[in-house]
């Protein structure tokens, strides 16, 4: 069972989730919140699968509290709620900790899905998604040059590591079996191994872990 916390300053739109993901015999929605305070103390009391996350709120917004879930160390895993789409606020959301974010507007099915996807340790990062963090980092102040990859990545095999620059292109596991021709259960374990290696929780913090440690530079992948 794919326990839930439901996290916007609108009740309509936490009645509407709750409807669509009670729905689901694999899903229950076990708590509500309607600030970032509320969601913090939520998280830490019932511990979900996923919380999907509001970015704009009063009192403390989305990307705040989910930096705080994230730093509590739970095993929640955080998905982000907006109207607004591919924005410098889901980026900043990602870089908080969150695996990834939908449109409030989506389709049900949709919403269920990426429950499903976030729930199963994997993160929603479309290719889309990923010009979008790779258009804000861009943007951002650059830090000093780089003297070289992280120590970690020397860890990586060279088939780990091409498979991260695929990753960091957007592709998707069934994309990169086919940009490498190998199976979609060799596709896994390479992306578990090069997630175990770097420290890194999901594919979004792999992308964002490639920009700001030079390992490729914006525009690189297009």
């Amino acid at each position: 069972m794919i326990r839930l916390v439901v996290v916007d300053d609108q009740a309509l739109v936490r009645v509407g989730l709750r409807k669509i993901l009670d729905g689901e015999a694999d899903m229950a929605v076990v708590g509500e919140a309607e600030n970032g305070s509320q969601a913090v103390t939520a998280a830490a009391a019932l511990r979900p699968d996923v919380v999907l996350m509001d970015i704009r709120m009063p009192e403390l917004d989305g990307i705040e509290a989910t930096r705080r879930i994230m730093r509590a160390g739970d095993a929640s895993r955080v998905v982000i709620l907006t109207t607004f789409g591919l924005d410098a606020y889901v980026y900043d959301a990602l870089r908080a900790g969150a695996s990834g974010f939908m449109l409030k507007d989506a389709p049900p099915e949709e919403i269920v899905a990426a429950v499903r996807v976030v729930a199963s340790g994997d993160a929603l990062l479309a290719p889309a998604v990923t010009k979008a963090v790779i258009e804000e980092f861009a943007r951002q102040p650059q830090p000093a040059a780089h003297t070289g990859p992280p120590p970690a990545v020397a860890e990586l095999t060279p088939r780990e590591q091409e498979v991260l620059g695929l990753m960091v292109r957007g592709l998707s596991n069934p994309e990169i079996c086919e940009h490498l021709v190998i199976s979609e259960a060799t596709t896994k374990t390479h992306v578990a191994h090069i997630l175990q290696k770097l420290g890194l929780r999901d594919r979004v913090q792999a992308v964002i872990y490639a920009y700001e440690s030079g390992l490729v530079a914006p525009g690189a992948g297009d």
